[in-house]
């Protein structure tokens, strides 16, 4: 009998441990700080995957993106891959920081498969968007607002800005309207240092994530059709509605 009891307290034991084994699976992973935000509980192979690769990416040069910022970020494009909504010739993400000011260099070009920065850069945000910092986003034609959210690139075309690429919002109510609102990616003379040296901020655009003319054409080349742009910014309705922001299907 006392046999038969060890056994049965053993097995108590182990079954507890394994309860606690599991729940500090799900806990991020240790090395990424993410006091300022909310823990990541997404499932673990995903979060593990992406702790991992933040760590190898090389900024070199560039500013380092926040980590929490490629999280999400990297939430959506798996998501998106998973659903057949980017080019499998690709593995370029491209993301924008506008929670920063826009004199910073807020736009990053990131190669997933070489794990490196191509491009860190200026970017601009829409004139009813705010001033050196954005504060209003909208879906909504004539408001010359920027719109947060997750782009597929689509194909260039030669218009006033040059040549430009079109830009699709996959995330409804937020940037859906992308297209018919003419939002694209171009070259503007207002996105300079120069710019920002006599005016105190980078110049705006009517919604367009504009950048500068020294780097449009390499920016376009490297992102048109069927990469990845997400906008990012803290709007916590967004960030706990969007439907790439759910739970990762891992299967990159």
């Amino acid at each position: 009998m006392l046999y038969l009891y060890n056994m049965y307290a053993l097995k108590k034991i182990s079954m507890i441990g394994l309860a606690l084994f599991l729940c500090l699976a799900v806990i991020s992973p240790a090395g990424n700080n993410l006091s300022a935000h909310e823990g990541d509980m997404r499932p673990v192979k995903a979060s593990q995957y992406i702790a991992t690769l933040y760590k190898q990416i090389n900024f070199n040069e560039a500013e380092q993106l926040d980590y929490y910022v490629f999280v999400n970020a990297m939430t959506g494009y798996m998501n998106l891959k998973a659903e057949h909504k980017l080019s499998p010739e690709k593995d370029i993400i491209t993301i924008c920081d506008y929670s920063l000011s826009a004199n910073s260099k807020r736009m990053w070009v990131i190669d997933l498969s070489a794990k490196k920065v191509l491009l860190n850069t200026h970017v601009a945000h829409g004139q009813g968007t705010g001033e050196e910092y954005a504060k209003r986003f909208s879906n909504n034609e004539g408001s010359h607002q920027s719109s947060i959210g997750f782009y597929v690139t689509g194909t260039t075309y030669t218009g006033k800005h040059g040549n430009s690429m079109y830009l699709h919002g996959m995330d409804e109510g937020y940037n859906s309207a992308a297209y018919k609102r003419a939002i694209v990616v171009h070259g503007a003379g207002y996105v300079s240092n120069d710019f920002i040296a006599g005016t105190g901020r980078l110049g705006r655009s009517w919604g367009c994530p504009a950048v500068s003319t020294d780097v449009s054409e390499r920016l376009i080349d490297l992102t048109k059709d069927g990469t990845c742009l997400f906008i990012y910014y803290p709007e916590q309705k967004y960030l706990a509605t969007s439907a790439w922001l759910k739970d990762v299907a891992f299967k990159m």
